[in-house]
């Protein structure tokens, strides 16, 4: 996969933008252009479906079950969940979002699968619009 994404400067330069993402190296970057290659060409609901990490609703009548995430890409899901606890401990933003989230009282591991699915869409994002990350002051 290293060979390949070398001979491309499509793929070279997609890679570089993947890992200016703290929590994204080689492999959560190949895994993402092997395994994902609709990222940087549909929504963020879409791609966040197609990872496995939208969370999926289980009502019947008028029980209203517990949402939660499955299907899509497995291999997908858990570079990602990997990814969002390495950025959430060493990137500001990621770090902010996942600590909001568990201060309003969510589990951690349900806080971790929510930055999983904002890091997605953020490197959907910047496939999509061609630019690297950068880090935003949280507010």
């Amino acid at each position: 996969m290293a060979e390949i994404i070398r001979c491309s400067p499509e793929l070279a330069e997609t890679d570089r933008r993947l890992q200016s993402v703290p929590g994204v190296g080689t492999i959560v970057a190949a895994t993402l252009m092997a395994e994902l290659p609709e990222i940087g060409t549909t929504d963020r609901r879409k791609i966040a479906a197609l990872a496995g990490l939208a969370p999926i609703a289980r009502d019947s009548g008028q029980r209203n079950g517990r949402r939660v995430i499955g299907g899509g890409r497995a291999t997908v899901r858990t570079v990602l969940y990997l990814a969002a606890l390495h950025a959430s401990r060493h990137s500001a933003t990621f770090r902010a979002f996942r600590q909001k989230l568990q201060e309003a009282g969510k589990p951690v591991k349900a806080a971790l699968t929510a930055t999983a699915r904002k890091l997605l869409s953020v490197l959907n994002s910047m496939v999509a619009d061609g630019t690297y990350f950068r880090e935003v002051q949280p507010t």
